[in-house]
């Protein structure tokens, strides 16, 4: 009974596993771009930056690269993305590297 129950738990596990995963993936893109945005475009702290994003992206962790004008936003465990500030073209998603 007891490897049935957690056959069930892994299988259970592993269809969350998918959209959790993107949807991860896309709080990350969303986070990334929009701190870039704020910290480089406008010139704000990226501390006043978390102010920009959405309810219930709590979760996402903000770091920042002054020398290469890019902000990275991480979903601990799940995924993270890099925005980099071009001159010209504003935050661009860096691509994604699996």
């Amino acid at each position: 009974m007891t490897v049935a129950a957690l056959l069930a738990a892994l299988l259970v596990g592993a269809l969350y596993w998918v959209p959790l995963r993107q949807t991860a993936l896309a709080g990350s893109a969303f986070g990334a771009r929009i701190a870039c945005s704020c910290r480089y475009v406008a010139g704000r702290a990226l501390s006043d930056c978390r102010g920009d994003f959405e309810p219930g992206m709590a979760m996402v962790m903000l770091s920042e690269d002054e020398d290469a004008r890019a902000v990275t936003a991480r979903v601990p465990f799940f995924a993270s993305q890099t925005a980099t500030f071009r001159e010209g073209q504003g935050c661009v998603l860096e691509p994604w590297r699996g």
